[in-house]
């Protein structure tokens, strides 16, 4: 989902502290020649006997982990699944000992078996990856054995340089290396990256593909992110680079490796849709009115070459397995995973060795929960324990205290009880004359990146929130700025939530207290936002008047579809959005007077 990157995160990160598949990725073009059959001990081959005519061969996926390695808190760790009656039960998964567990346990009985990614593996990361640069993240995909990912538009948010170190290894170049004598190796598996350009030379940053190869059977696979990356990705993250079209893209890789006589492809797409039912057992192929899939994979998968066998993809955090038309007519397998690892794929790719190419009549999928009740994967314990000891000076200290769960990415309304507090906390810090004089302040929504959750994540008791996990709602320590807009602005701006990019997908953004308006989603386009009804403490917006505006600095860039808020003038840099939310919890709660949800009454929907 889209969120706010940031720049220069790691110095501002060492101050802070000092002051307080479903998408299948680009495969093994990165490697060695002959480190394309390394089989991962997934099973050898059938001996030397006779080989029959086909192969099954194992894909397992899944995307959008966001360097989630201990269990996702609270309802952003829960998968919905129906029941035979109905009814909808909440089940809790997710977190690397697990994952691994479900990967090593797929994989037994298969002896080809390859495992692929959609893309955002890093990225808006909770503190234990995120302190350190998403280290611990790459170490651990390592660890799973996972072959090839596509990038997503996290892997950008500290810049081509870092996504190439998080390739390529070697320590951080501001805060160096983490663990005495240790280098940081990077990724043993190949990002790709095949639709992103460097503008100076127009050649691919990454890999664009790589073949996957065992005992004469050969899968490409084409990575790539979605077009639209420069729009939610700060301009430092994606400076030099040029994102093309996901169709056109991979169909040009495709007769390349068609050419190259790799018959069998599947494609990494970092981008996705949503399933009628957000339950990841929902049949995505059902013939009923108003059931399948919408968004924008839809017509991407119905464009890309019938070359191409299937599509694992991600970045709607969704969890699908659907079939879509290719554009000769016949249906093609498009899966996802949701996200933070709380689900995996596994596709059966049946592999005609007389034509090298997959048999696609018999492609079968299914998504299963990472469920948190088998046994945790040893080596992934000690990754994570290792890190921990690491960040527990700086993740343990409390910064405030909470009644109850406040629901921010748990929350599917579009006014959510976190996304008010963070809007508030921003408000608060930014209204004083010197700090900025606001008068509203808008969060956006991709931003809030968890729960605060009630229930203690570690040893700090009930109620408390620690540095680490304010962190993990605000990962991108995006700096706050403070700018003039117009009333005629400040509505279009509004409006924009539900009009342009975001009509079909739209994006609330959170609001500061004072500001009220009606939503009426009977209504399309700019008009389910009421203008009339747009107030701010009582008075209607004055479209003439000049308003002091607070916001992170992705979205005063016009980011995530609101250009409106790119064209504030007189700015002022004020302090991190983390910041403001620490000091915030600081000065509005107590052990003895923890902080409550507040009430979601700034927007009035009409459904």
């Amino acid at each position: 989902m889209s969120a706010t990157p940031q720049k220069n995160r790691a110095s501002r990160r060492v101050l802070a502290a000092a002051a307080g598949l479903a998408t299948v990725g680009a495969l093994v073009a990165a490697m060695p020649a002959g480190a394309h059959d390394r089989g991962h001990g997934h099973g050898g081959g059938h001996g030397h006997g006779h080989k029959p005519r086909t192969v099954d061969v194992q894909l397992l996926s899944f995307n959008d982990l966001h360097g989630n390695l201990e269990p996702p808190a609270g309802s952003a760790g829960n998968v919905s699944e129906t029941q035979p009656d109905g009814t909808v039960k909440a089940i809790p998964a997710g977190g690397v000992e697990y994952l691994a567990t479900s990967l090593r346990t797929a994989r037994k009985g298969n002896p080809y078996s390859v495992t692929a990614a959609g893309g955002d593996m890093v990225g808006a990361s909770p503190l234990l990856s995120g302190l350190f640069h998403d280290e611990p993240t790459i170490e651990a995909l390592n660890g799973l054995d996972l072959d090839v990912t596509a990038v997503g538009n996290h892997e950008f948010d500290e810049g081509a340089t870092e996504l190439a170190r998080l390739q390529n290894g070697g320590c951080h170049p501001v805060e160096g290396c983490y663990e005495k004598g240790k280098k940081f190796k990077g990724a043993d598996f190949p990002y790709l990256a095949a639709n992103v350009t460097k503008e100076k030379t127009g050649k691919p940053l990454l890999k664009p593909y790589t073949v996957w190869k065992k005992n004469g059977v050969k899968i490409g696979f084409i990575g790539v992110t979605l077009e639209g990356t420069p729009d939610i990705v700060t301009a430092n993250g994606v400076k030099g680079l040029k994102f093309h079209d996901e169709v056109e893209t991979i169909n040009k890789y495709a007769r390349e490796l068609d050419r190259k006589g790799v018959k069998s492809i599947v494609a990494l797409i970092h981008e996705g849709g949503a399933p009628a039912s957000t339950s990841y057992n929902y049949d995505c192929d059902s013939p009923g009115a108003g059931d399948g899939i919408s968004g924008p994979i839809v017509d991407i998968a119905k464009g890309i070459t019938p070359k191409v066998d299937a599509l694992v993809t991600g970045h709607t955090h969704q969890a699908y397995v659907c079939t879509v038309p290719d554009p000769s007519g016949k249906p093609r397998m498009v899966t996802s995973a949701s996200s933070f690892g709380k689900l995996y794929t596994d596709t059966t790719l049946t592999y005609d060795r007389r034509t090298n190419d997959i048999v696609r009549t018999s492609v079968k999928s299914a998504n299963h929960i990472v469920t948190r009740d088998q046994p945790k994967a040893p080596d992934m314990t000690r990754l994570i324990d290792r890190w921990n000891k690491l960040a527990a000076p700086i993740a343990n200290k409390p910064q405030g205290w909470i009644s109850a769960d406040i629901n921010g990415r748990g929350s599917t309304a579009p006014e959510k009880p976190l996304g008010n507090v963070i809007a508030d906390a921003q408000l608060e810090g930014l209204a004083p004359a010197d700090k900025g004089g606001a008068e509203v302040a808008f969060m956006n929504p991709g931003g809030i990146r968890a729960d605060l959750v009630h229930k203690a994540s570690g040893s700090e008791g009930d109620g408390v929130v620690t540095y680490g996990e304010a962190f993990t709602v605000q990962p991108f320590t995006n700096m706050m700025n403070v700018v003039d807009l117009t009333g005629a602005q400040l509505v279009t701006a509004l409006q924009q939530q539900v009009s342009g990019p975001n009509e079909a997908s739209p994006k609330i953004l959170q609001v500061s207290k004072g500001l009220t308006y009606t939503l009426d989603l009977t209504k399309s386009g700019a008009d389910r936002v009421v203008a009339s009804t747009i107030k701010l403490n009582g008075e209607a917006i004055d479209p003439a008047r000049t308003y002091r505006v607070a916001m992170n600095e992705f979205l005063a860039g016009g980011g995530d579809g609101f250009p409106a808020l790119g064209q504030g003038t007189n700015k002022l840099v004020g302090a991190s959005d983390l910041d403001l939310f620490n000091a915030y919890l600081a000065a509005h709660s107590t052990a003895t007077a923890p902080l409550a949800p507040p009430a979601t009454d700034r927007i009035t929907v009409i459904q």
